[in-house]
């Protein structure tokens, strides 16, 4: 049986694997190769791969006030199977070892297997907005 393997991004060609995740999964905000190094020195990323193919993302903003966010991304082809349970299981593993004593994620509107899955394993809205120049609503949700 496969294993997912995730690490975090060490160099820029990992980075550009978590990027292309977050570009397919986001694409009202697409991040550059120096937006993800940005992100990669404010917050824990990481890359996971299934028998060396791309399979999703996740990035953990670490707390604030208290308050962390964990969110997992998984490209379209390989949902259903469990690795965003993985992806998020890990994440929200390193939010609490970072000390969190809430955690949210945001979810853009037109991604509903990504709100689907929040739903699922605990979160509940708590606000949709628009970011300047955004047509498609971004959703917080905080886990119960």
């Amino acid at each position: 049986m496969s294993r997912l393997r995730i690490v975090p991004p060490a160099d820029d060609a990992a980075l550009r694997d978590w990027r292309h995740v977050h570009n397919t999964v986001i694409p009202t905000h697409a991040l550059s190769l120096d937006d993800a190094r940005e992100r990669a020195a404010r917050h824990r990323l990481e890359v996971a791969h299934l028998d060396g193919a791309l399979v999703g993302c996740s990035t953990v903003r670490p707390p604030v006030d208290g308050t962390a966010t964990v969110i997992a991304r998984v490209l379209a082809p390989y949902r259903g199977r469990g690795h965003g349970t993985e992806l998020y299981a890990r994440g929200l593993e390193r939010a609490r070892q970072l000390g969190a004593e809430t955690v949210e994620t945001v979810v853009l509107a037109s991604n509903e297997d990504g709100l689907r899955f929040a739903l699922r394993n605990g979160f509940v809205e708590t606000e949709r907005y628009l970011l300047p120049g955004d047509t498609i609503p971004w959703i917080d949700l905080r886990l119960a």
